[in-house]
């Protein structure tokens, strides 16, 4: 298992590295469109819990007024007022693209359990017991292409412990490729 690790994390290294290079252009535009919608910081910065139930900085693209208050995507989404450009971003996922430095950085990898917000207590134990902490949390996972936001938690644990157990390069593959087509469907997005 120490190989694939191995091997996973080469790739997260070089599919960051050419991703951020080739994505380049398109994150100066997002940049320059979230800043003049609504002012800096135009990186959105938050604590989540990764690989061995530590904690480590998130990097995201703004989506929602600075003055926002820390919650779980599930309540914001409901509850939070996106700004103008935060509303295409998230439709896209868009807002995602700044994880890049996080997989790079070695905080995350490209598929894996989505990290959680440290405050999020009751689905953070779960994965406790259920050793989901094992690996680094993903920029996508096996609960999101199983339901995404409609995955109630005892069932998204389940799932990362699925993962976890039939975890290969094949099955990571797999999942990224249903991730593009959730993102361009729109599948399994409240």
């Amino acid at each position: 298992m120490q190989g694939v690790n191995n091997i996973k994390r080469l790739l997260d290294i070089l599919a960051s590295v050419f991703a951020l290079i080739l994505l380049l252009p398109l994150l100066g535009v997002i940049t320059l469109l979230v800043f003049v919608d609504d002012g800096a910081p135009v990186i959105f910065k938050q604590q989540r819990v990764g690989q061995h139930n530590k904690i480590f900085t998130i990097f995201k693209f703004r989506t929602m007024p600075c003055e926002t208050c820390n919650r779980p995507q599930h309540i914001t989404a409901k509850h939070g007022k996106f700004t103008r450009s935060g509303k295409l971003l998230r439709a896209l996922s868009l807002d995602e693209l700044p994880q890049l430095w996080n997989i790079l950085r070695g905080d995350m990898s490209f598929v894996g359990p989505r990290p959680l917000i440290p405050e999020e207590e009751r689905i953070r134990k779960l994965r406790e017991e259920a050793g989901i902490y094992v690996v680094p949390p993903g920029l996508t996972g096996w609960a999101q292409v199983n339901g995404r936001a409609k995955v109630n938690d005892r069932d998204k644990v389940a799932l990362d412990a699925e993962y976890i157990a039939k975890q290969s390069l094949g099955l990571d593959i797999k999942i990224l490729f249903l991730t593009l087509k959730i993102v361009f469907t729109k599948d399994n997005v409240n």
